[in-house]
């Protein structure tokens, strides 16, 4: 008889601690709890850190992390040039503490996997776009800059710069030419000044008192 009641009474000991279990949950630090009812839905209340009640088998606790969390995520995307560039972007995130009903409503548990992927994906295809944009506005700043100096160079020179570039060029034909034996090379000047007789001819090509060598 006495066993009897000690089984029942520890029976009922083990009913009452289930019950009395299976209405307490806790939160850990780092973490926030949204209540879902199966009555009432999610309800608009973010629970923070601790051991708290619920209605057994009416109410049922989702545990959040709402702790920083690095992730990596692979993206591919273009250049101007028709490549394909792989970047991997690095990001830490942690989900909005008042806004964990509204995500669980609308989004879930796994809102990570559904939204950063999209979201690192424009971001990075607008970071390479900016990339390109600026490189072609320092290209054609280097390019402007770069006409500036040639445009400056050539005032300060004058046409002296040129002058002396078509007198480089004149002296190197003289030169190719003074090489053929049946080819005499004649300067501007020599059609106003020519020599009378062989002696003179002789005397003004072997003095060379001009700058180009004249061959018979």
């Amino acid at each position: 008889m006495a066993l009897n009641r000690l089984m029942g009474l520890g029976v009922g000991l083990a009913v009452a601690g289930a019950v009395v279990k299976s209405t307490l949950y806790n939160v850990d630090g780092g973490e926030r709890a949204v209540i879902f009812d199966r009555f009432r839905g999610v309800l608009p209340l973010v629970v923070g850190e601790g051991t708290h009640f619920l209605i057994p088998w009416v109410q049922r606790p989702i545990i959040f992390s709402v702790r920083s969390k690095p992730r990596r995520i692979p993206v591919v995307t273009g250049s101007k040039d028709l490549q394909n560039v792989d970047i991997t972007l690095r990001i830490l995130f942690r989900p909005d503490e008042k806004s964990l009903p509204w995500i669980f409503t609308n989004i879930g548990v796994d809102f990570d996997e559904k939204i950063l992927p999209s979201i690192a994906n424009e971001v990075l295809k607008g970071v390479v776009a900016e990339q390109v944009k600026q490189a072609a506005v320092i290209s054609s700043s280097g390019d402007s800059q770069a006409a500036e100096l040639v445009s400056k160079a050539f005032e300060e020179a004058g046409e002296g710069l040129i002058e002396l570039r078509r007198l480089e060029a004149a002296e190197d034909i003289a030169t190719s030419l003074s090489k053929s034996r049946n080819v005499a090379y004649l300067p501007g000047w020599w059609s106003e000044w020519r020599p009378q007789s062989t002696a003179q001819y002789s005397s003004l090509n072997n003095n060379r008192h001009y700058p180009f060598s004249i061959v018979a």
